[in-house]
């Protein structure tokens, strides 16, 4: 499997797919610098891509070497997780438009809806319309956004693309780009044509014949698929969708792996991923650091979280969220609370709750005035909420199970692993939705290590309160 990786999990990576022999290529500068060897400019089988918030990647490509690489990285940590996309990039549907909005229109898709910016058709979308899309742009399953649609249909890699029924600029395009396709003993389909990529200068013909063989043979699946396709089709549905798209999310446990895996190959300090994850800003501070600091003891170091959060955040006062991921894959925003405390090792914050409705496994009335002070210790498999009424009465204390928790400057983020253990305010301790737990692990979205430690962590609180 031949893979291109880019983004802040790149070193650690590519260091763990070329120990399982699988080929990097189209390595980054930064990546030549790193490692030993030639990395060959040939098109990937897959592309892998830190996802925008940094908390894990994207793995696009050959639904045969998306599943490798995936597969690959399962066993990383017990708290790696990865969801298959139903709206992989290019996958192609018959879609329809549900709602026009601002910039574009909402379209369904059949297994799931997508956005479509009006930059990317050419015609006026109203609703009701129905149309032949492209996934462009997947988006994680944590993400609130839609896919990006479009409706000119192209295939094709980091060398070259290929864009059907569209007119290519060959003017624009790098190098002897504009000539290739000419020169070289293959052609694309007929009705599509070729546009080079940058990359496309660096690499040997045999390479540039080889990548323009591998997107016409998707353009050529693609065209049959259409053919095949009914006219006047009714329903949202997919045409072709022989691509794949693997999201993984990193957990704490996971990015310390990837610390170790990076640390082999350079200079790597306590919590790098980690600290990455959590802002631009602070990813900058962590690539001085490892410039000019001295980092042979770092694998033995604590990771410096009161460091980071005095000089990043959260501060006293300040805002953030409560990020509640599932086993799924879905992301529920729990609240903003205000930070009201912060030591070495954790932050507290307060919220104020809306009355109605009952406050989950307590069965306690939600009112006017309450509030919910929750505690979240770095790296802790659990965190306590205790909720107190107007004049601050205990009304009952929820501990969730989850992975260990990051504390970042913004917001609060793990997995929730469904059991949990509440504390009533009559003192009456019960555990909670181990069925849920239960049928995770038979679905496979929680691995069985994974939901053991889950067990042991509830029976330990359990036990403790």
């Amino acid at each position: 499997m031949k893979a291109r990786i880019r983004g802040i999990y790149a070193t650690a990576l590519t260091r763990l797919f070329r120990e399982a022999d699988h080929a990097v290529v189209q390595a980054s500068p930064t990546i030549r610098e790193r490692f030993d060897g030639a990395f060959a400019v040939e098109e990937p089988d897959v592309a892998i891509e830190t996802t925008d918030d940094r908390q894990g990647i994207g793995v696009h490509g050959d639904s045969t070497a998306v599943n490798t690489a995936a597969t690959s990285l399962a066993s990383l940590e017990t708290d790696t997780f990865s969801w298959s996309a139903n709206m992989p990039r290019e996958a192609v549907f018959t879609g329809k438009v549900t709602e026009t909005v601002r910039g574009g229109a909402v379209v369904d898709c059949g297994s799931g809806s997508g956005f479509l910016p009006d930059s990317n058709t050419e015609h006026q979308i109203e609703e009701g319309d129905r149309l032949r899309v492209q996934v462009v742009d997947p988006v994680p399953p944590w993400s609130d956004d839609r896919p990006v649609l479009d409706t000119h249909l192209e295939v094709g890699g980091s060398l070259v693309q290929l864009v059907r029924d569209g007119s290519v600029d060959t003017s624009a395009q790098p190098g002897m780009a504009a000539n290739l396709t000419g020169l070289l003993p293959n052609d694309p389909p007929d009705g599509w044509q070729a546009r080079w990529m940058d990359a496309s200068d660096d690499a040997e013909f045999a390479a540039l014949s080889d990548a323009l063989a591998s997107a016409s043979d998707r353009a050529t699946a693609i065209d049959a698929a259409l053919s095949d396709a009914p006219e006047n089709q009714d329903e949202p549905g997919v045409v072709w969708d022989e691509s794949a798209t693997t999201w993984i999310w990193f957990g704490r446990a996971s990015r310390f792996a990837l610390d170790d895996a990076r640390r082999a190959v350079c200079s790597t300090m306590a919590g790098h991923h980690r600290i990455k994850a959590g802002s631009t800003d602070a990813s900058a501070a962590v690539e001085l650091v490892e410039a000019v600091c001295d980092l042979n003891d770092s694998a033995e170091s604590e990771f410096p979280f009161a460091t980071i959060a005095r000089q990043f955040g959260p501060h006293e006062d300040d805002e953030i969220r409560i990020v509640h991921g599932k086993p799924d894959g879905r992301r529920i925003t729990l609240g903003d609370g205000i930070v009201t405390d912060r030591d070495e090792s954790s932050v507290t914050i307060r919220r104020e709750m809306t009355p109605g409705g009952t406050y989950d496994a307590l069965g306690t009335e939600r009112r006017a005035g309450d509030t919910a002070t929750t505690k979240f210790t770095e790296g802790k498999w659990w965190y306590p909420t205790v909720y107190r009424d107007a004049n601050g009465e205990r009304r009952g204390t929820y501990v969730n199970i989850c992975t260990p928790v990051e504390v970042f400057p913004t917001a609060a983020r793990y997995i929730d692993l469904h059991v949990d253990v509440v504390k009533h305010a009559d003192g009456r301790i019960e555990r909670v939705d181990d069925a849920e737990l239960d049928s995770a692990a038979s679905e496979g979205h929680v691995s069985e290590p994974l939901a053991e430690t889950a067990r042991e962590v509830a029976s330990t609180i359990e036990n403790a309160l």
